[in-house]
């Protein structure tokens, strides 16, 4: 299950992190939202050691919503290093995840 990240927080959990890191932009009323959770926590296993997964609450953290311009959910932001790697609105099928996840990666490991 992936770790509720707050304003308070996001800068040392998300942008200062050394992995990547998922970013889950979601509400509690959201069906797609719900529907995706389990396949996230799946990836989040997959990638154990080469990405960290957080979720963000829309209704609880407005102020991040709207700086990171969230206009619907779901919404995936991939993070490496303060930058934003990949984002990616909308439910989508574990494997559509899992190729999308495994491009953010093989274009971080092109930064060194």
């Amino acid at each position: 299950m992936a770790t509720a990240v707050t304003a308070a927080d996001f800068e040392a959990q998300v942008l200062r992190s050394e992995v990547p890191v998922v970013v889950d932009f979601w509400a509690d009323w959201c069906v797609p939202c719900r529907m995706v959770a389990p396949v996230l926590d799946e990836l989040a296993v997959t990638y154990t050691g080469r990405l960290r997964f957080v979720a963000v609450d829309t209704e609880a953290e407005r102020d991040l919503t709207d700086r990171y311009g969230i206009v619907s959910i779901p919404t995936l932001y991939v993070f490496h290093q303060g930058e934003l790697v990949r984002a990616l609105p909308g439910a989508r099928e574990k494997r559509a995840y899992a190729d999308e996840l495994d491009a953010a990666l093989a274009e971080i490991a092109t930064w060194s």
